[in-house]
């Protein structure tokens, strides 16, 4: 897909790409856009049009990654959003997969399958709610101190790939083993929301880990 630019219309690129809805939310920029383009919505919303850009794109584009444009926003910055993020994980996202996951097990015959599922979810859930802790309590502010030229211990970072294989492993499950009576449309539901919510993190990882951490050790070991 080609690359947005700052000369775009964001409704254009909700239209192209609606699941970056979540995405555009966590800047504040909600729908209702008319034909304003990117730049008159930053205008508008007090955004870096050009961090705004590089979110989006690496958003949309799975081969796209700006490492050197990431690199030239400060740290608070890409913090930021990504915390921003997991408050979408917190409130929307895994809310919006256990609700559908109820109602699919409320509505389903007996299917030990389903049970199961869900308590691979929950357990995956519990992963990663506790890594969105660490980082939220512990290591965006050591990062945040550094930035600012406060000593600070160093602290430890996950940057496994275990939840986003697990949100695969759990995709499969429905495909290779969901069996018995169930409701197809809610059963879409749950994998649709585990699909957005995979390839959010993915995404959102590939900043984390490749842009944020890397400025952290930077920080961590000044020349």
């Amino acid at each position: 897909m080609a690359l947005i630019q700052v000369h775009s219309k964001m409704s254009d690129v909700i239209t192209s790409t609606p699941d970056i809805i979540p995405v555009i939310n966590r800047f504040g920029i909600l729908l209702g856009t008319g034909d304003k383009t990117i730049t008159e919505i930053c205008a508008s919303h007090n955004l870096d049009p050009e961090f705004l850009l590089c979110i989006i794109n690496t958003y949309i584009n799975e081969e796209y990654f700006p490492e050197r444009a990431l690199k030239s926003f400060c740290a608070s910055t890409i913090i930021s959003y990504l915390e921003k993020t997991y408050k979408s994980y917190q409130l929307f996202q895994l809310p919006n997969i256990e609700r559908h996951f109820e109602f699919l097990i409320g509505r389903s015959g007996n299917n030990n399958n389903l049970g199961l599922m869900k308590r691979f979810f929950d357990e995956l859930k519990t992963e990663l709610m506790s890594r969105i802790h660490n980082d939220i309590t512990t290591w965006f502010p050591c990062v945040r101190n550094m930035e600012s030229g406060l000593s600070q211990e160093n602290v430890d970072v996950d940057c496994s790939t275990n939840i986003i294989d697990k949100l695969n492993d759990l995709k499969h499950m429905f495909i290779l083993h969901l069996s018995g009576e169930y409701e197809p449309n809610l059963c879409y539901g749950v994998i649709a929301a585990i699909i957005s919510l995979e390839k959010d993190i993915r995404q959102n990882d590939r900043i984390r880990n490749r842009i944020l951490l890397p400025l952290y050790k930077s920080l961590a070991q000044p020349n």
